[in-house]
């Protein structure tokens, strides 16, 4: 199954080479790098919808790029009491959110419903910084620092497609390093005139 996702994002980056996603995901990744340290990176979905692929995801990629704070606590709604103990964190986490750690926000749906626009309203608060993958939802963009917003109907990609991008963009060597101004204008350019054809 990981060969098959590998393969699936590393034709998705090819094709999606000549647009600004790939930049777009990366500066996202850059953010979610940013969490200090293991345990502070809280991910949280819907009531209805729990981003399960993207923490699995996210947790190889921590293993694999050896960045420990990319490893996700997946933040539930309802959890059930006998869950095992990396899957019975409710939403009292977020209560204990504080300055240094991020709250990952995945809404798969047009707009965020309200219980969830109260709870990183309340982790913001308290200092997390709230980054958010959604489909344009203003509310929940305007709630957080950093966002990356889809719009299927526009956008040569899914939703399940943007997840893997940003997942395999936070794991990657030097994701954390930002490009300097001649790599940033030789990208510019190329959006603009499109890459150089050498003879």
């Amino acid at each position: 199954m990981g060969s098959v996702d590998a393969q699936h994002v590393a034709l998705l980056r090819e094709l999606l080479a000549s647009t600004p996603w790939l930049d777009r995901t990366e500066d996202f990744a850059h953010a979610l790098r940013r969490t200090r340290d293991p345990g502070g990176l809280m991910l949280l979905g819907t009531p209805d919808d729990e981003p399960w692929h993207l923490a699995a995801h996210l947790d190889d990629e921590a293993r694999y790029s050896g960045l420990p704070q990319l490893a996700p606590s997946l933040v539930r709604w309802q959890p059930p009491p006998d869950a095992p103990a990396h899957l019975r964190i409710g939403l009292d986490r977020l209560a204990d959110a504080r300055r240094g750690q991020t709250l990952f926000v995945v809404n798969s749906e047009e707009q965020a419903p309200v219980p969830l626009l109260e709870r990183i309203d309340d982790a913001r608060r308290t200092g997390a910084t709230i980054l958010s993958l959604d489909h344009g939802d203003r509310e929940l963009s305007s709630l957080a620092h950093e966002s990356i917003s889809l719009r299927p109907e526009r956008e040569p990609l899914t939703f399940e497609g943007l997840q893997h991008l940003v997942s395999t963009a936070a794991g990657q060597p030097g994701a954390d390093r930002k490009p300097g101004l001649r790599e940033r204008l030789s990208r510019f350019l190329d959006v603009v005139s499109g890459p150089r054809i050498v003879d």
